[in-house]
């Protein structure tokens, strides 16, 4: 693949029974390979505020790694059938979440991947919601050809 991508990251929560609320965000972003980790790099604007957050995003196939650094500092690791806490800081102050990851899918193909995490989201050691992230990277080119046709 190549080191210029489309990364579109759809996230699904799930608040009560037929309570759900979808959002998704498409991006320019650098893709790297290193020893078998993938690496996307992208910066985030947040509305309403000058500075701007770099997220970095790492899988292994086991884990995936979300470090967001600037407007909003964050560590999440996503590990399966594993529960993980950390601080999320925000310009608003910190919320302490916890990140239980039911299950990790990876489905690599030559110029698309994609990754699919369901887990629950607690804040302060309380159930939030249950949730989904649904992220795909695409080559620039074919991905610009695939919105064409």
């Amino acid at each position: 693949m190549t080191k210029d991508v489309l990364l579109s990251i759809k996230g699904l929560q799930f608040e009560g029974e037929n309570d759900a609320s979808d959002l998704e965000t498409i991006t320019a972003a650098q893709y790297y390979k290193k020893n078998n980790n993938h690496y996307v790099i992208y910066e985030e604007a947040t509305e309403g505020f000058r500075d701007t957050t770099k997220n970095v995003i790492h899988w292994d196939g086991k884990t995936l790694d979300v470090t967001k650094q600037g407007l909003i500092n964050v560590h999440m690791i996503f590990e399966e059938k594993k529960k993980n806490i950390t601080d999320y800081k925000t310009p608003f102050g910190s919320i302490l979440i916890g990140i239980d990851t039911r299950q990790i899918c990876v489905e690599e193909r030559e110029e698309q991947i994609h990754v699919n995490v369901d887990y629950a989201l607690e804040v302060n050691y309380e159930h939030l919601a249950d949730c989904q992230i649904s992220m795909a990277v695409r080559a620039k080119e074919g991905a610009q050809r695939e919105q064409l046709s």
